[in-house]
C-alpha cells in the first residue's frame, strides 16, 4: 500500500517549482498589469485614447529603436552606440530635406549612415576582436559629433514631416498604425528567435562561439550581421523621430540611452532568465512607457522617475535570479 506521505513531499516540490518557474518567467507581465490598474484607478485618464495613443507611438518608436540591441546583447556583447546612431539618421536625414532633397532620398541617406556606423561596429568587434564596449564607446562618440556638425551645433527644421509624419500620427481606433508596424516587426523577430536555428545560435554565441563555428554558422559573420541589424533599426528609429518632431535633434540619442539598455536588461528577466529576449524587451518597454506616462500626471520629477526605474530593474533581477536559482535547486534535488 502506497504511503500517502510520501506522495506530498513530491507534490509539493512540484507545485513550488512550478510557481517558481512562473514567477521567474511572467513577473514582468505581472508588473505591468498591476502599474496600469493602479494608475488607472488613481488617474483614470491615463485609459484615454489620446493618452493610449501617445503610449503606444513612444513605445514602438523606443522598440524599433533597441529590437536589435536586444539580440546583440543576448549573443553576449554589448552597443552603447545605438542611441548616437539614431541621432545621426535623424540629423542627416534632416540635412537632407534642408538641403532640398524629398524624403525617399533624405530617408534613404539617414538609414545608410546608420548601416555604415553599424558595419564599422561590426567589422572592428567580430573580424578585428576589439572588444565591443570600447569600440561601441568611440563610434558612438563619432556618429555624436557628426550629427551636431550637420546641424553646427543646433537644431535643424523640418518644414513638411512628409508621409511618415502622416503615418506616425495615424490611429486606428487608440492604435498607432506605427505601434501596428512595430508590433509585426517583433513578432516576425519573435519568430526567428524562437522557431528557426537562427535564434539558437544568437543565444549560442554567447556561451561558446566555437561550438556555432563547429555547427557550421561563422560566429563572426552573425555578431557582424547583428551589429548591422541594430544599426539599421536606430536609423530606421531616428528617421522616424525626424518625421515626429519635424525637425533634427543632435541631443536626442541621450534620452534614449538609459531606457533602451534598461528595457533590454529588465525585459533579460523574464521568460528566457538572464537571457534578452524579444517579447521581454516589449513589455519591459510599455512597462518603462506606462511609468513615465503615469508619473508625469502625478508630476513627479525627472530624477524621480529615474529613481523608480533604477529600483525597478534591481528588484526585477533579483526576484528573476532568486527564481532561477530555486528551478535550479530543485533540478538538482530531482
Amino acid at each position: 500500500m502506497t504511503d500517502i506521505t510520501t506522495i506530498h513531499p513530491v507534490t509539493d516540490r512540484g507545485q513550488s517549482r512550478m510557481i517558481n518557474r512562473f514567477i521567474g518567467r511572467y513577473w514582468l507581465v505581472a508588473t505591468l498589469v498591476v502599474m496600469i490598474a493602479v494608475f488607472a484607478f488613481l488617474k483614470p485618464q491615463l485609459l484615454d485614447n489620446s493618452n493610449i495613443a501617445t503610449i503606444l507611438r513612444s513605445s514602438a518608436l523606443m522598440a524599433i529603436m533597441i529590437l536589435g540591441l536586444t539580440w546583440v546583447i543576448a549573443a553576449g556583447k554589448i552597443d552603447v552606440s545605438f542611441m548616437q546612431v539614431a541621432a545621426l539618421s535623424n540629423m542627416m536625414t534632416a540635412w537632407l530635406l534642408a538641403s532640398g532633397s524629398g524624403w525617399p532620398l533624405a530617408a534613404l541617406g539617414g538609414i545608410c549612415v546608420g548601416a555604415l556606423a553599424g558595419l564599422l561596429n561590426g567589422t572592428l568587434i567580430a573580424l578585428l576582436r576589439i572588444p565591443p564596449l570600447i569600440v561601441t564607446i568611440a563610434t558612438g562618440g563619432i556618429c555624436a559629433s557628426i550629427a551636431a556638425a550637420l546641424g553646427k551645433g543646433t537644431s535643424i527644421r523640418i518644414a513638411d514631416p512628409g508621409p511618415l509624419g502622416e503615418m506616425l500620427f495615424t490611429n486606428w481606433g487608440p492604435v498607432p498604425v506605427i505601434a501596428v508596424v512595430a508590433a509585426l516587426l517583433y513578432l516576425i523577430s519573435w519568430y526567428a528567435q524562437e522557431k528557426l536555428t537562427f535564434g539558437h545560435y544568437i543565444f549560442a554565441t554567447a556561451q561558446n562561439e566555437e561550438a556555432v563555428n563547429e555547427a557550421g554558422i561563422p560566429a563572426r559573420s552573425l555578431i557582424l550581421f547583428l551589429f548591422v541589424f541594430s544599426a539599421v533599426l536606430s536609423a530606421i528609429a531616428g528617421v522616424l523621430l525626424a518625421a515626429s518632431l519635424s525637425s533634427g535633434q543632435p541631443m536626442i540619442g541621450s534620452s534614449y540611452f538609459i531606457d533602451g539598455l534598461t528595457a533590454v536588461l529588465l525585459g533579460g528577466m523574464m521568460l528566457r532568465i538572464g537571457k534578452p529576449n524579444v517579447l521581454g524587451t516589449t513589455t519591459a518597454i510599455l512597462l518603462l512607457s506606462v511609468l513615465v506616462s503615469g508619473s508625469a500626471m502625478f508630476g513627479w520629477a525627472d530624477y524621480q522617475r529615474q529613481i523608480i526605474k533604477g529600483v525597478l530593474l534591481l528588484v526585477g533581477v533579483a526576484v528573476a535570479m532568486r527564481a532561477g536559482r530555486r528551478i535550479s535547486s530543485h533540478s538538482q534535488g530531482a
